[in-house]
């Protein structure tokens, strides 16, 4: 679902982007380390600060990114436009994403599926693009947060099956993603890096 006023103010604004560029990249890369080349996928782009943050933070030479909201990804074009064809930014659903199997060695979720109401078709198209052994950054807001009193007011999330920290890496494993590293803040976001399983080989 898409931002509502208060909540879209909220994600535009220098002081976001830079929490997001000095403290929340920064987690991510120490636990997942950096990816030293290789193509990523952003899920929910946004304005298109954390495309910018893989390229410069993590390394990636190739950055696809989507949005459901047309307005964001109008922005996003014009934040990264300086890469040329290595940035690639479309609108597009991430219960639904238009890339082919096992593409992506890397794919980044800075706070967005939580506001995925079936949030688990989502996980399962992440494994889908990911490469074996590919990794899975994910910033996630739990349900306590969602949840609380005032931030019902303010913030529109789904509010039927969210999940807690616990929740949310068990079903990321359900779906073939296997947590490597995980940090909370209280209950109410959690960082985990995840990776895709390599297939065993056959036996001779």
């Amino acid at each position: 679902m898409r931002l509502n006023r208060v909540e879209y103010a909220m994600m535009n604004n220098s002081l976001r982007a830079s929490i997001q560029r000095h403290f929340e990249a920064r987690r991510l890369l120490r636990m997942g380390g950096a990816l030293e080349g290789g193509s990523a996928l952003e899920i929910g782009c946004g304005r298109g600060v954390g495309t910018q943050l893989i390229f410069e933070v993590f390394g990636a030479d190739r950055v696809d990114a989507f949005d459901l909201d047309p307005r964001m990804v109008e922005q996003a074009r014009r934040r990264v436009a300086g890469y040329g064809d290595r940035a690639h930014i479309w609108v597009g659903d991430a219960t639904a994403i238009a890339a082919p199997d096992a593409c992506y060695d890397a794919v980044f979720d800075f706070g967005i599926i939580h506001h995925i109401p079936h949030w688990r078709d989502a996980l399962a198209e992440v494994r889908r693009v990911l490469k074996p052994g590919g990794h899975f950054y994910a910033e996630e807001i739990l349900s306590d947060f969602i949840h609380n009193p005032l931030v019902r007011r303010l913030l529109d999330h789904p509010l039927e099956d969210r999940f807690d920290a616990a929740t949310f890496s068990s079903a990321l494993a359900d779906h073939g993603l296997i947590p490597l590293d995980s940090t909370e803040f209280g209950s109410w976001v959690t960082w985990v890096v995840a990776t895709k399983a390599v297939a065993a080989p056959l036996a001779g």
